[in-house]
This record gives C-alpha cells, sequence and structure tokens, in this order.
C-alpha cells in the first residue's frame, strides 16, 4: 500500500509549524491518520526541519505503533499521538509545538482564559491544562501517559474535544488537533495567538474577567454550530 499522500500531507503540516513561527530546532511535531488504512504519519524523531523531506515522514500502524513504512524512527511523542487517536475518532491530525507563548502558560500551570471573540471564533471556552503526570507515570510509560492525562482532563471537565481542539500539558506544552493535519495546524496556529493575546490582555487589566457566555455563543456557534452562517457555502 502507497503511503505518499498521508505522507505529504503531514510533511506540508510539519513545514507548516516552521513557517508559522511555531517551532525552533525539533522543538515539535504534526501527525496525520488514515482511519482506512489503519495507520498514522508522523515527523521521523529528532529530525532539523531543514533536512525533513515527505520521505523522512513514518508511518506506523494505529493498532499496534509499529513502523509500517519508511527508515527512520517515529516522533518520541508517538504514543501520545496514538492514544489520542485510539481514544477520539473524530481526530485526522495532531500537532504539538513548545510555542512560546502557549508554553508559558503550561509552565505556569494554567488554563487560557477566553477573553475575547478572537479565542471563541475557534475555541468554546477556556483551552484547559492538564493536572501534573505523577512520579510513576513520568517514570512509566511518560508519552503515553501524556496522552491518559489529555483524556483524563477532557473527561473530568466534560469537555468536547471538537469544541475545544486543543490542551496544554502542565510543566510541558500544548497540543492541538482537528479533523486534518491541515486544520490541526491552523488550530495550533490560534492557540499561540490567543495565548499570546490573554497575557496582553492580563497585564492591561488584571481584573480582566472571561467574555460573557452569550458572546462565546453567538462567536463559536456562527462558526461551528448547527445554524452556522460564517463564510462561503
Amino acid at each position: 500500500m502507497s503511503y505518499e499522500e498521508l505522507k505529504e500531507r503531514v510533511f506540508k503540516a510539519n513545514m507548516g509549524l516552521v513557517e508559522s513561527g511555531l517551532v525552533v530546532l525539533t522543538w515539535g511535531n504534526a501527525s496525520g491518520v488514515d482511519r482506512k488504512a489503519g495507520v498514522m504519519a508522523i515527523k521521523p524523531s529528532g529530525v532539523d526541519y531543514e533536512k525533513l523531506k515527505p520521505a523522512d515522514i513514518v508511518v506506523v500502524s494505529l493498532d499496534t505503533g509499529n513502523v509500517v513504512d519508511g527508515t527512520g524512527k517515529p516522533s518520541s511523542d508517538t504514543p501520545t499521538h496514538l492514544h489520542l487517536y485510539r481514544t477520539y475518532s473524530q481526530l485526522g491530525g495532531i500537532i504539538h509545538t513548545h510555542s512560546t507563548y502557549a508554553t508559558a502558560f503550561a509552565q505556569a500551570n494554567r488554563p487560557i482564559p477566553c477573553y475575547g471573540t478572537t479565542h471563541a471564533d475557534s475555541f468554546y471556552g477556556d483551552i484547559p491544562i492538564t493536572r501534573p503526570l505523577t512520579s510513576a507515570e513520568i517514570r512509566g510509560d511518560y508519552e503515553l501517559n501524556t496522552g491518559k492525562v489529555i483524556e483524563e482532563c477532557f473527561q473530568t471537565g466534560a469537555i468536547d474535544v471538537t469544541a475545544v481542539p486543543g490542551v496544554l500539558v502542565a510543566s510541558h506544552a500544548p497540543f492541538a488537533w482537528g479533523p486534518s493535519p491541515e486544520k490541526a495546524l491552523e488550530n495550533a496556529i490560534v492557540l499561540e495567538q490567543v495565548a499570546l493575546m490573554a497575557i496582553l490582555t492580563q497585564q492591561l487589566n488584571p481584573a480582566v474577567q472571561p467574555v460573557p457566555k452569550v458572546l462565546l455563543d453567538k462567536h463559536y456557534l456562527r462558526k461551528h454550530g448547527p445554524g452556522a452562517y460564517y463564510g462561503q457555502k
């Protein structure tokens, strides 16, 4: 079976991280899934973006995690991506970065509050922060447990992964996702921008409150609700 189209899309999503300024060095990765083929494609571990080619993208089995195409070693974050794909069938692409402003919130162990309509257009409420991993979780299957703590965060908070397509892993960094690698990249870009806006907003007005729910509803639902009317049909 040929995985060239999936590898090309995932390659472009990875390069989009560089073009949008979301990664420096090798601090990030993008993946995409082909559920019919039962595979996930992801950036190889530690490969410089300047040297990355579509052929370098590694394809692994969704079921086993074994490499089915490619000669490199897949990203060390592969178990996190696999757990999220296995848990949420709605996901078609996942992005992980250490982008500056979102990572600052993660390191501060704080969610990103929804202060305005720019945030509300893409995320239906605060971007949550996971609980810290325990010592046993860190010493054990760390990357897999990172995926599990993200799942726990959304389950405990009764948060819809399609309505809030991103999360901050405590003391670590953000993950974002979408129905495709392209949409996941877009959501990762938005997540970083609203993190920057939130920091500036808090500096300008330390007493600022989250956007009123009526305005949150209006902006999110006009783009994503059953009666959405934003954009062209």
